[in-house]
């Protein structure tokens, strides 16, 4: 983990409301890895808490992220341009892993959620793995980066919720089903809002599907590195806490309550 001053190289729209933002890295960093995330200044004195947004991929001296406007700190961000420096914590949290034994892998998005999908499709490209990309996205205005996620997948499959672009659907329901048509996965990985991924956790439940799923959570977040507990969630059993930023937000869908 590093506090470093990154250099802004492009920051445009890719979608409705959705920005993507490239940055140069001072030196190189260690520990980058898909699934994991960095705390971003907004370059204004007025918002001092940075904002927690996962890497979307990386090089040794760049790195870009996939973030939506949703206040006035993301404006800001929106704002910013090429040359403009920005302080920028990372890598944080813990990410995906993923075992040598697993060959077909589904990856299920929603939302934001998807650009954590897309970083495991890149760290992996060159291994000997087959992914199952399901995205869902709210409106057609919403869809983005189809092109850059099925040159990497063997498959993939977009849904919207109201069906202004191909199928009214959902992530979750558009991979079971495929799952329920037969389709066999060594492991799921996931992120989302915290109902598709309970709808994600209740489905494989009900179905008696022991797939080795792992889910990358999303909460409000303070400090970013686990001092603050803003983003504790309840571990399974609930006697315990989990500190998403530090304990995740990579988890197994069956350690965290969702």
């Amino acid at each position: 983990m590093k506090d470093l001053k990154v250099k802004v190289l492009s920051n445009a729209p890719i979608a409705s409301g959705i920005y993507r933002m490239e940055f140069a890295l001072p030196e190189e960093t260690e520990g980058m890895r898909c699934g994991k995330f960095l705390n971003i200044s907004v370059g204004d004195g007025a918002h001092l808490l940075r904002r927690p947004i996962a890497i979307c991929e990386y090089e040794k001296d760049r790195a870009a992220i996939c973030y939506q406007i949703k206040g006035e700190g993301t404006k800001k961000l929106s704002e910013k341009r090429a040359g403009d420096e920005l302080s920028c914590l990372l890598p944080l949290g813990n990410g995906f892993v993923l075992s040598d034994g697993w060959k077909k892998i589904a990856l299920v998005g929603g939302g934001v959620g998807v650009f954590p999908m897309y970083s495991v499709l890149k760290e992996y490209e060159k291994a000997d793995k087959i992914f199952y990309t399901f995205l869902g996205f709210r409106n057609a205005g919403a869809v983005c980066m189809e092109e850059e996620f099925s040159k990497l997948s063997r498959s993939v499959q977009i849904v919207t919720d109201d069906g202004s672009y191909k199928k009214k659907s959902n992530a979750v329901a558009a991979f079971f089903d495929a799952a329920d048509s037969g389709e066999k996965f060594d492991a799921i990985l996931s992120c989302g809002p915290v109902p598709m991924l309970r709808a994600l956790k209740e489905g494989l439940r009900a179905r008696g599907l022991e797939i080795p799923c792992f889910v990358s959570l999303e909460e409000r977040m303070g400090c970013g590195v686990g001092a603050c507990l803003v983003c504790v969630c309840k571990r399974q059993g609930g006697k315990e806490n989990a500190r998403v930023c530090k304990d995740g937000p990579v988890f197994s869908i069956d350690e965290v309550e969702i």
